[in-house]
């Protein structure tokens, strides 16, 4: 726990709030010395005389709050002098030091983006899940959403962003990437991450959400027919993706009825979409280019799956909250 300004010992009738609750879980679950061993390699370290550069894991706390709550570099400095509940979270004492500014949180973002941190994030926070119990099981459930890009030309260089791309799913064109993701069935762990441009079709990467061990693939109708793709990534699994007729071929009464109970396993992918793109808010994309925001993709995948498994670790630590 952060030590006590002299700001909260005259706040008599606080009440803790849903944002200070959601940082106090997150501060206690989070494997700060595992991510910060990640960075030290490539942090800048001087010697001799000069100003210290910050520490690394204020500045990546800084960064997570970046994902939970939507914030741009300088959005994220000014929220930090904003809010009482994010200056507790960085360890910020108004009193004794400012906050970093965003040209500090933007060179540290470029860093993490520059040596691909976010997708070894993703596979560190998954081993440390797997020592607490939280182990890939043998069901799958693959998925994919659209990421919005902006559509406009009015910009300096009067043109779109070049890596994104144009679909249509229904009656609606989409211009953006696409987010694919392998979800552990029993856990609702995410262990597979891809990103493409949003007119690859889902099924087109699921040979790379497989983790190999399945004996059961869940995934909507538009996987379906992708069976010896599946066989191929997981020789043992058994293809429990949706089924779908055509035009001129219904489907069979017995086949609706079996994929309405694969649905109701199928659907629980929605829950990580709807903590990626509700919670998180990752509706569109943060930056320019698919690089930078599978970068991006990869580090909230990882969040994800630490919110995702945040009751399981609090009760480990007991200090869940009845």
């Amino acid at each position: 726990m952060k030590q006590l300004s002299l700001t909260d010992s005259f706040e008599k009738h606080r009440k803790k709030t849903r944002k200070e609750q959601f940082l106090e879980d997150m501060d206690r679950i989070i494997p700060w010395q595992g991510l910060v061993d990640a960075i030290t390699p490539f942090y800048p370290n001087p010697q001799g005389a000069g100003r210290r550069p910050i520490g690394i894991e204020r500045m990546l706390r800084i960064y997570f709050l970046q994902h939970w709550f939507q914030l741009s570099d300088p959005a994220a400095e000014e929220a930090i002098y904003d809010s009482r509940a994010m200056r507790r979270f960085v360890g910020i004492d108004l009193g004794t030091e400012p906050a970093p500014d965003e040209t500090t949180i933007c060179k540290f973002r470029h860093l993490m983006e520059k040596r691909n941190l976010g997708e070894q994030f993703f596979h560190l926070v998954n081993e440390y899940l797997k020592e607490n119990g939280l182990k890939v099981n043998r069901g799958t459930i693959v998925d994919a959403s659209i990421i919005s890009a902006p559509s406009s030309t009015k910009n300096k260089k009067k043109q779109r962003d070049p890596d994104m791309r144009q679909t249509k799913k229904g009656n609606q064109w989409y211009f953006g990437m696409k987010a694919h993701i392998g979800v552990d069935t029993e856990t609702r762990l995410i262990h597979s991450v891809a990103a493409t441009g949003a007119n690859v079709h889902d099924s087109v990467v699921i040979g790379n959400l497989l983790h190999g061990d399945e004996e059961l693939v869940f995934g909507d109708s538009a996987y379906s027919g992708k069976g010896s793709a599946i066989l191929e990534a997981a020789p043992n699994a058994l293809d429990l993706t949706q089924r779908k007729g055509s035009r001129h071929r219904k489907l069979p009464e017995a086949d609706r009825e079996f994929n309405r109970k694969k649905s109701r396993i199928r659907a629980r992918v929605e829950h990580i979409f709807g903590v990626m793109k509700g919670q998180f808010g990752f509706r569109k994309v943060r930056y320019k280019g698919l690089e930078k925001n599978t970068h991006y993709l990869f580090a909230t995948c990882a969040l994800i799956n630490l919110v995702t498994a945040k009751e399981h670790l609090l009760k480990q630590r007991g200090t869940l909250q009845g």
